[in-house]
């Protein structure tokens, strides 16, 4: 046995390179509007080996650009890039205020940068890296919406002929002008519109006499043969999520998505109490605390946590597999306010994650996917991944600049006599 026992960690020399090479010497955010802003972290180590991440938050982008250039990348510069779990720890461990949409943003997007560089210099695959394929390709879920019933269903039978096994519908509810999910004018639903934020006004007794006639109608013109699901947006009272998720019943939803606020955790024991709909929450969680209670008493079916909001890929893993314990399968938001570098990364992280449910999907504009030129291909209902090295999407810097940040915030909404509602 040598007698120099220790080795230098300047030194040392593994199969993914020395950690010279893999010593971060530049870290910088690119933000970019090409069509709806996305916010991305750029890191590149001394061998020229660079890594991308995802730090977009819808409506607040530049706070985690902020976060980011301000208070994370000094700290990265003169690290090692594969010591992933010690800079994830360094970041969340070491900051007192802990937690939150910001900060756990700009965590992630540093975590998947560092996935994609270790994932270069390892020359495989990011589902590789995680322990390999579980299956060949991610189920995703498309969005039909619709001004009134006859319109979503003819949206869901469009999706349908494109191949989705799976559609999320929405439609306008009769009273109230602008609803969740439904878009105008045909364009794909995008709620952040506007510099500041929209008002709209909610009716819930309105909006939970239309939802099971929407699903009775949608049953009875496509049948069994493809998994439907419906979203709520955090707009109902715990004993009206009870009713909604009661009343459709009989339609077989896939899930009824975030159908009370989730702050209070225990207030899904009482829609369980009344009802077997499949439940899904998370999308606005930002770590495993957030969702404790109530993937370990089981009152989920789905987490929808998403890569980028929830702290990256080395926080995703425990929190997958503290809900596989559980029966809980994944389920991860997937809307076009993340950007195809989050979409990439979580389609590898479907591709290994064993307790995988479904995966959100919905169509990137045409100029955005010429921004984030990516390998991940729709067939046959499902994502598949490519096998290029690291999670597969780069960017083209050039074309980013084209597309200057664009102030944009999500609505709010109201009760009709002027209450703030949840939105």
């Amino acid at each position: 046995m040598s007698t120099n026992a220790h080795t230098d960690a300047h030194t040392e020399t593994t199969t993914h390179g020395s950690s010279r090479d893999r010593e971060i010497v530049d870290a910088r955010v690119i933000v970019t509007c090409p069509g709806r802003n996305f916010v991305t972290l750029r890191i590149e180590t001394r061998s020229g080996v660079v890594g991308l991440g995802d730090a977009t938050l819808n409506g607040r982008e530049l706070a985690v650009a902020s976060y980011l250039q301000d208070h994370l990348v000094p700290n990265l510069i003169g690290r090692d890039a594969g010591r992933i779990e010690d800079i994830w720890q360094f970041f969340y461990r070491g900051a007192y205020w802990r937690r939150g949409p910001v900060t756990m943003t700009a965590i992630a997007a540093v975590d998947v940068a560092l996935w994609d560089i270790l994932g270069k210099m390892a020359g495989l695959p990011l589902y590789q890296l995680l322990g390999g394929r579980s299956r060949e390709g991610a189920l995703v879920y498309a969005h039909a919406n619709g001004r009134d019933i006859s319109e979503a269903s003819e949206e869901v039978g469009k999706y349908r002929e494109k191949g989705f096994l799976a559609v999320r519908a929405q439609c306008g509810v009769p009273g109230v002008k602008k609803a969740y999910g439904i878009s105008s004018g045909g364009k794909p639903y995008e709620p952040a519109e506007s510099e500041l934020p929209a008002e709209t006004v909610w009716s819930t007794p309105k909006y939970l006499e239309v939802v099971p006639k929407l699903f009775e109608r949608l049953r009875a013109d496509h049948g069994n043969d493809v998994e439907l699901l419906h979203d709520v947006h955090h707009r109902l009272s715990p004993i009206e999520a009870a009713r909604l998720a009661r009343d459709v019943e009989p339609y077989r939803l896939f899930w009824l998505e975030d159908a009370t606020p989730a702050e209070n955790q225990k207030s899904f024991e009482l829609i369980r109490q009344h009802s077997v709909t499949p439940l899904a929450v998370g999308e606005v969680f930002n770590s495993i605390w957030d969702c404790k209670h109530l993937i370990e008493n089981q009152l989920i079916d789905y987490i929808r946590t998403t890569i980028v909001h929830g702290g990256g890929i080395t926080h995703l893993r425990r929190l997958a597999d503290f809900a596989g314990l559980h029966q809980v399968r994944t389920g991860f938001h997937g809307a076009t306010d993340l950007s195809p570098v989050c979409m990439g990364a979580a389609l590898h992280f479907d591709t290994w994650v064993p307790n995988f449910g479904i995966q959100e999907y919905m169509f990137h504009s045409e100029e955005t996917n010429e921004v984030f030129p990516h390998d991940y291909v729709f067939r046959d209902g499902r994502l598949h991944v490519g096998d290029t090295p690291g999670h597969g999407v780069t960017i083209d810097e050039k074309l980013a600049a084209r597309y200057p940040y664009s102030p944009k915030q999500l609505p709010i909404a109201r009760l009709e006599d002027g209450s703030m509602w949840d939105w």
